[in-house]
């Protein structure tokens, strides 16, 4: 059985020994994350082409997501590099003190509008939410607190707002010049963070298409309060949105978490994007052989949801063999597969579509689903119809059928499809269908005498234009 859901890995240090990519490609990778938080452009790009290579390798389509930093609000640096923390203990952060002369009663910040985002009482989550400080009083730019959840407090760590409301700008002049160095390398996905509003990513991709990105697809990372507040609103404006579960849980506290990830993955899908579940999904295994049963629930309770993809951040970066992950994840996702309501969904079936392309993508689905097929086959440009097609449960695999390689990396991230190489002859007799029906059984994805569901368009190589679906038997 084909893996549906779909792996998305971080790239880093650990990914950069000998063979790894090799290994995790062979492995079940779907689509490379490139941290733009940390490297140099040619870090970046030596990583894009180590992927592309491994991914040519095994002849396997593989996307590639850049992920931007975003405004990341931290403490500045201390004399001593840490110090510890007393609860109960008087603890200012100040923007204007000399940012590496922190120390047991005071430390800068990179953030120097914070205290106009803050009053009295509000709570403030330092590194992870690790240490808890309630605001005392704020003098200027000094903001005085007081210690509730005390511990060690080393140099850089994150700061958050319980319930959010920072308002610093989601797109920071690093940002600017990543999207535009993002472009350059040809990634299929920009990931952009700390998003609060559709405005955020309205200019997100106005800035895309500015630096020539117009293939690129925008992720919102829901990891702010505002997010969810605006969340149908965040959704349209994004092509995919990843539930990013550290930040998210910092300020809207992790008992909120697991309804909130239910509503973020049933919503997407019925909007129509695309849902990454993400962060420590599979954290012990940065040391561990092995996960937790927790971390094997987790994951598959995100699949039982509809999630499309599971992200691995520091377990595939700097953990001690992110193919071995992969391969577990590759396990427990298939066995969440097996489960009936994940096989099979009849949702929608009362929904009007606004086109022609997503009614026949539905009509393919709805057939699929209640006729004797093998596989459900598209031909495609962009990859549009497959990822309409991805939003209905199917246990049939959704063949997306196209020439171009930027749609064969983009459909990677789509739940349940996977791209086939294929270019039509155009000076011969046999008809597309039949040149489709050849490849597909040439390539093992079908067997004669199987049926399938074919969706096209009348006009060869026009995006947007599929409008027929055909019943086929492959002789």
């Amino acid at each position: 059985m084909l893996r549906r859901t779909k792996i998305i890995a971080t790239l880093g240090p650990a990914t950069d020994r000998d063979g790894e990519l090799d290994r995790m490609v062979e492995a079940g990778l779907d689509v490379a994350r490139i941290n733009f938080s940390h490297g140099s452009i040619d870090d970046h790009r030596a990583r894009i082409e180590a992927v592309r290579g491994a991914a040519d390798r095994h002849k396997r389509a593989v996307g590639i997501m850049a992920d931007l930093q975003g405004p990341k609000i931290r403490v500045d640096r201390f004399v001593d590099d840490k110090i510890m923390l007393e609860v109960g203990a008087k603890f200012t952060i100040d923007g204007d003190i000399d940012p590496s002369a922190g120390d047991q009663s005071q430390v800068g910040c990179s953030y120097k509008e914070l205290p106009r985002d803050l009053k009295v009482d509000d709570v403030l989550m330092l590194d992870d939410g690790n240490i808890i400080l309630t605001v005392e009083s704020i003098r200027g730019s000094a903001i005085n607190t007081i210690v509730k959840v005390g511990g060690e407090l080393s140099n850089n760590k994150g700061v958050n707002k319980r319930g959010g409301g920072l308002t610093a700008a989601t797109l920071t002049e690093k940002d600017h010049a990543d999207i535009r160095t993002a472009a350059e390398l040809g990634v299929d996905y920009v990931a952009v963070s700390f998003v609060r509003n559709a405005v955020d990513m309205h200019v997100a991709r106005e800035l895309t298409h500015a630096a020539g990105g117009n293939h690129i697809h925008l992720v919102s990372k829901v990891e702010r309060a505002e997010a969810i507040e605006n969340m149908e609103e965040v959704i349209d404006a994004s092509d995919v949105v990843m539930i990013a579960r550290g930040d998210l849980g910092i300020e809207i506290g992790n008992a909120e978490l697991p309804a909130v990830q239910k509503r973020l993955i049933a919503e997407t899908r019925k909007r129509n994007a695309i849902a990454i579940t993400a962060t420590q999904m599979m954290q012990s295994m940065v040391e561990s052989s092995q996960p937790t049963r927790a971390e094997v629930l987790d994951v598959a309770n995100a699949v039982l949801d509809g999630t499309d993809c599971v992200m691995l951040s520091a377990e595939s970066a700097v953990g001690n063999h992110p193919s071995l992950v992969i391969e577990s994840l590759d396990r427990i996702c298939r066995g969440a597969e097996r489960h009936p309501e994940v096989m099979v969904s009849s949702h929608r079936l009362e929904q009007h579509f606004d086109n022609s392309e997503e009614a026949t993508a539905m009509a393919a689905m709805y057939t699929a689903n209640h006729f004797d097929v093998a596989a459900i086959v598209a031909l495609t440009e962009s990859g549009s119809t497959t990822k309409w097609m991805s939003r209905i449960n199917s246990e049939l695999p959704i063949y997306a059928v196209t020439r171009h390689e930027r749609t064969h990396r983009r459909v990677a991230m789509y739940r349940g499809v996977y791209p086939i190489s294929f270019n039509p002859e155009i000076e011969t007799k046999v008809s597309v269908e039949r040149q489709v029906m050849s490849e597909l059984r040439r390539s093992g994805a079908i067997n004669p005498g199987e049926k399938i569901i074919l969706t096209k368009g009348d006009l060869d190589g026009v995006e947007g234009g599929t409008n027929t679906m055909k019943v086929l038997t492959c002789e």
